[in-house]
């Protein structure tokens, strides 16, 4: 059982015409929490499942994050622990509040800003200046515009991407039904922090729902990372 093989076979097998491949990927406890507080880092894999994570950021051509992950970890988004290339840096950031001293503009490659259409247009012009890429999309109530993001991504050369959080962002993918394929690591700990999905509702799922309705890991397989459980498969 060894998920880089299983994430290789669905990238090859993805139509990429479409759109750019999606790949969940998080640290949760027992509980389900991915945080403790929304603005404060806290770390929850263990060694090993961590060098897997960056294991499978050196298998995608982007890495993508909320602002909020941004304005709590401040994250480097490179790969560190594993042999491999540090794939694109991604950042969903509507208002463009990303700070500019955040470590992600220290990346060997330049961060792609997705923000909306009505950003603040002085704020554009100032990272235009550093000739830090702004893609301008159209947003609803929940935020950007996903399908218009995966769709421009492979004109830009990225056909697939991996998705760490947080909460909110991943939601959003699985609410659109445009995650392909994820991968859980489970921490043997009970937090009672910040939930993964934060609530039902951003499913857009009926009080009525029953278990089947909801996105599910299809053929699924496991296997322990030091203390960890970590869990694959694709996303139907």
């Amino acid at each position: 059982m060894d998920p880089i093989s299983d994430l290789r076979r669905a990238i090859a097998a993805h139509d990429h015409t479409a759109r750019t491949f999606v790949t969940l990927s998080y640290a949760q406890s027992l509980d389900g929490s991915i945080a403790l507080h929304p603005e404060a880092p806290f770390a929850i894999s263990g060694a090993e499942s961590l060098r897997l994570t960056h294991q499978l950021r050196a298998e995608h051509d982007a890495v993508l994050v909320g602002i909020g992950t941004v304005l709590a970890d401040d994250p480097a988004l490179t790969v560190r622990l594993a042999a491999g290339k540090s794939p694109r840096p991604i950042v969903l950031d509507s208002s463009l509040t990303i700070p500019e001293t955040a470590r992600i503009f220290d990346h060997p490659q330049p961060p792609i800003i997705v923000t909306s259409e009505d950003a603040p247009i002085r704020r554009v012009k100032k990272f235009v200046a550093r000739d830090i890429p702004i893609l301008p999309l159209s947003a609803n109530a929940h935020g950007i515009s996903l399908p218009e993001l995966l769709a421009a991504l492979p004109e830009m050369g990225i056909r697939s991407v991996m998705v760490e959080g947080g909460a909110r962002v991943l939601a959003s993918f699985l609410r659109e039904k445009l995650a392909d394929w994820a991968l859980i690591t489970i921490a043997p700990y009970f937090v009672g922090g910040l939930h993964a999905i934060p609530e039902p509702p951003l499913l857009s799922v009926p009080a009525s729902a029953e278990i089947s309705d909801f996105p599910k890991l299809n053929e699924w397989q496991s296997r322990t990372f030091g203390q960890d459980l970590v869990v694959w498969g694709t996303v139907i």
